[in-house]
């Protein structure tokens, strides 16, 4: 009868020790998304068509070419008008996975985008050649985050 009561008591407290752990749980009114790079960039006065028709060319075809290898999701371009003259007019936004996949594959990615654009010395041509049509004002990561609880 005493050991009844002794399991009955301490199935209880375990019980109701669960009970209180459970209920303060947090549980976030969101839950995370994919990973975003961002790149704010400044192009030239009178240069704007010029950036547009390097992204159209190069930049969406090594956009696609990871898209299709599964090393991003999506890419997007968006455009402003500048309020100052080193104020960013092109924002390039790339998407990942998550966090580790876009480091997990940054390797390959390097190395697929140097092979589709003619090898290192082209790339770095291009480099040359697109400073004097835009600035890079800045980079940013972020996660996107999803406005829905995570289910349990």
């Amino acid at each position: 009868m005493r050991m009844h009561r002794l399991v009955l008591y301490t199935c209880l407290v375990i019980l109701i020790a669960a009970a209180v752990g459970y209920a303060q749980m947090v549980t976030r009114p969101y839950r995370n998304g994919s990973v975003w790079t961002m790149t704010f960039v400044h192009t030239h006065s009178g240069m704007t068509n010029a950036y547009m028709t390097y992204l159209t060319t190069d930049w969406k075809r090594e956009q696609e070419a990871l898209k299709q290898q599964g090393m991003i999701l999506s890419y997007k371009v968006l455009t402003t008008e500048s309020h100052t003259g080193a104020d960013w007019d092109v924002l390039l936004m790339t998407e990942y996975k998550d966090l580790a996949t876009m480091e997990a594959n940054e390797a390959k990615a390097d190395a697929l985008t140097t092979s589709l654009l003619g090898g290192d010395p082209k790339v770095e041509q291009g480099y040359r050649d697109r400073s004097a049509i835009r600035d890079i004002v800045g980079e940013r990561l972020a996660r996107e985050i999803i406005l829905q609880p995570r289910t349990p």
